[in-house]
C-alpha cells in the first residue's frame, strides 16, 4: 500500500508539472491605445483610441479610420486584414474595410427582413460573418453578399461573452460553456465555464482569462494547463501561433509559450 501511495505521488507530481506552461519575454513596446485589436505575423498592431481605428506597421506610419455617424465600434475583428469588420452595436451596423482601412461593405440590420438584432459579430470565411441573433439566442453564418443564412445552431441559454472565429471554425464563450462550431453550424466541442471572462484563439489553441490568470488549452489535447505569469496587469491578451501579447494599458507585452 505504501508503494502504490508512493507510485501515485510521483505521477500525480509529474501530471502537476506537465500542466504548468511557461513564458519566455521577447521584448515590449510602448503603445497608448483604448484596445488593442490584434498583431499579425509581420508585426503590425491594430488598435483603437476613441472613435479611431489604426493600423500600424512597424516600418510604415499608421493609417486610420473612423465613422462620425456610427460613433464608438462596439469590436473590430482583424483576422482577415483584407476584410477587417468594423462593428457598431449601437447602431446594429457592421463596416467591412479592405487592407488600407476603406470601406468596402456596409450591412445594416436594422434594414434587413427579417430583422435581426445582432450583439457579438466576427470573421467568416469567403463573405461570411458569424453573428449572434440576440432576439433568437443563435449564432447564424451569414453571407452579407447574399444576405442569407448558411448556417445556424442550436439556441444557447445563457448570456454570451465572446465570439471569435477562424474559416472553419467559430467559438462562442458563454456564462455557463465554451462552445466550438464548424462552419456548417456543428458543434463539436462544449467545455464547461470555470470562470472564463474571455479567451483568445489561433491554430486552434486557445488562451483563457479568468481573475486569477491565465489558462493554455492545445487543440491536440482536452487539458488545460495554467501559465506561469510575471506580475503584470493584463488589460488585454492576443494570441498569435505561440507568441503571446499581453497588454497592460501601456506597455505591449510579447512572450513566447513554452509548450512541452
Amino acid at each position: 500500500m505504501a508503494l502504490f501511495r508512493y507510485i501515485f505521488l510521483i505521477f500525480s507530481s509529474m501530471a502537476a508539472a506537465q500542466s504548468q506552461i511557461d513564458l519566455t519575454a521577447i521584448n515590449s513596446t510602448a503603445i497608448k491605445a483604448d484596445q488593442i485589436i490584434g498583431v499579425d505575423n509581420f508585426e503590425t498592431i491594430y488598435y483603437t483610441i476613441g472613435n479611431i481605428l489604426y493600423k500600424k506597421p512597424t516600418d510604415k506610419p499608421a493609417i486610420n479610420y473612423s465613422n462620425v455617424q456610427l460613433g464608438f465600434p462596439t469590436t473590430v475583428n482583424a483576422f482577415n486584414p483584407l476584410k477587417i469588420n468594423v462593428f457598431y452595436q449601437d447602431f446594429n451596423t457592421i463596416i467591412i474595410l479592405d487592407n488600407r482601412l476603406a470601406e468596402i461593405y456596409k450591412v445594416d440590420f436594422n434594414t434587413k427582413q427579417p430583422y435581426k438584432n445582432v450583439s457579438h459579430i466576427s470573421t467568416g470565411y469567403d463573405n461570411t460573418l458569424w453573428i449572434f441573433n440576440q432576439d433568437l439566442q443563435q449564432l447564424e453564418l451569414y453571407d452579407y453578399k447574399t444576405d442569407k443564412l448558411r448556417a445556424t445552431t442550436v439556441p444557447v441559454q445563457s448570456n454570451v461573452l465572446q465570439l471569435s472565429s477562424d474559416y472553419n471554425y467559430c467559438w462562442m464563450l458563454t456564462e455557463k460553456y465554451l462552445y466550438q462550431y464548424t462552419y456548417f453550424g456543428s458543434l463539436i466541442s462544449k467545455l464547461p465555464n470555470k470562470g472564463y471572462t474571455s479567451f483568445a484563439v489561433d491554430n486552434e489553441n486557445i488562451i483563457l482569462k479568468t481573475e486569477t490568470g491565465l489558462f493554455y488549452k492545445s487543440k491536440k489535447a482536452e487539458t488545460i494547463s495554467t501559465i506561469t505569469m510575471p506580475k503584470l496587469l493584463i488589460n488585454q491578451f492576443l494570441l498569435t501561433n505561440e507568441t503571446l501579447y499581453i497588454y497592460d494599458s501601456k506597455i505591449l507585452h510579447k512572450y513566447q509559450l513554452k509548450i512541452n
